[in-house]
């Protein structure tokens, strides 16, 4: 397995030792006694694969997506699909209508400033599809309290893929599916007296740019989908490739513990947050 000591806490980089198969998580141990502190949290060993075993990647999509939750997370993985390995990728939403960004009851200057994108698989019928990989974006459309076929899909779907990544409020909708209770997880800290409501078993963190806990790994607000991927990416392909495909977009992911917008929204820490290392 690959990864750098750069994209990961050290105490996830000692759990990788732990040496659990994909898809296997360890409880989390509060107060560990190794390092004396009795509110910290340690993560789940996150899944001990290669990159080659993440082929077939799903997006779910509903009204009201924000465009770089989607498109920041899947640019760079899509530079690789053209130049690494071949990568499969399934924008997934309850019917095949077109989805656009534009939320449901929130324009009030009546704009038409939205694009729309194709739907490849309905919640119905990506049940049949054999997911690597589960993305869970955020938006304003996350608010709306229609979303319940996405939210089933992502309860059914979750136990099958071997990551589930979720960017910005994704993690709410994330946690309305229940997926994330007894987890580390972080979400936009703009949106964060909302999106901490619908998990209030989930183990929120802040500050954090993102956070990997097993095989769920959340990242804070919009733009840290970028810096989630690259994660992703040197986890599991190596500092190289991180650095090779950083370069051809111009990128400089931050660390996951790089997060000033928590201090910008007024965030204070919150009890849990991952333990540090021996």
């Amino acid at each position: 397995m690959k990864f750098s000591i750069s994209a990961l806490s050290a105490s996830l980089v000692l759990l990788l030792q732990a040496g659990l198969g994909p898809g296997v998580s360890a409880s989390p141990l509060h107060g560990s006694s190794s390092n004396n502190n009795d509110s910290c949290i340690s993560p789940r060993p996150i899944p001990d694969l290669e990159g080659s075993d993440f082929r077939s990647f799903g997006v779910v999509m509903f009204r009201g997506i924000d465009m770089v939750d989607v498109f920041g997370t899947l640019d760079p993985l899509q530079l690789m699909s053209l130049s690494t390995q071949q990568m499969r990728l399934h924008l997934i939403a309850e019917t095949l209508d077109p989805i656009t960004t534009e939320p449901a009851k929130m324009n009030p200057y009546n704009s038409t400033f939205w694009p729309v994108f194709p739907v490849t698989d309905t919640f119905e019928s990506a049940d049949e599809l054999d997911l690597d990989v589960l993305i869970v974006p955020g938006g304003p459309g996350v608010r709306n309290p229609s979303l319940q076929a996405a939210e089933e899909f992502i309860k059914r779907t979750y136990p099958r893929v071997k990551l589930m990544l979720t960017v910005c409020t994704g993690a709410g909708l994330a946690a309305r599916a229940g997926v994330l209770d007894g987890r580390l997880a972080t979400t936009n800290k703009k949106a964060w007296d909302t999106m901490t409501e619908f998990g209030t078993g989930v183990q929120w963190v802040s500050p954090a740019r993102y956070v990997m806990d097993g095989n769920i790994w959340s990242s804070s607000g919009v733009t840290s989908a970028l810096d989630l991927v690259f994660a992703f990416i040197e986890t599991y392909w190596g500092a190289d490739e991180k650095n090779r495909v950083a370069g051809i977009i111009e990128h400089e992911p931050r660390a996951w513990d790089d997060d000033p917008f928590s201090d910008i929204h007024g965030i204070p820490p919150t009890e849990a947050k991952p333990c540090p290392a021996e």
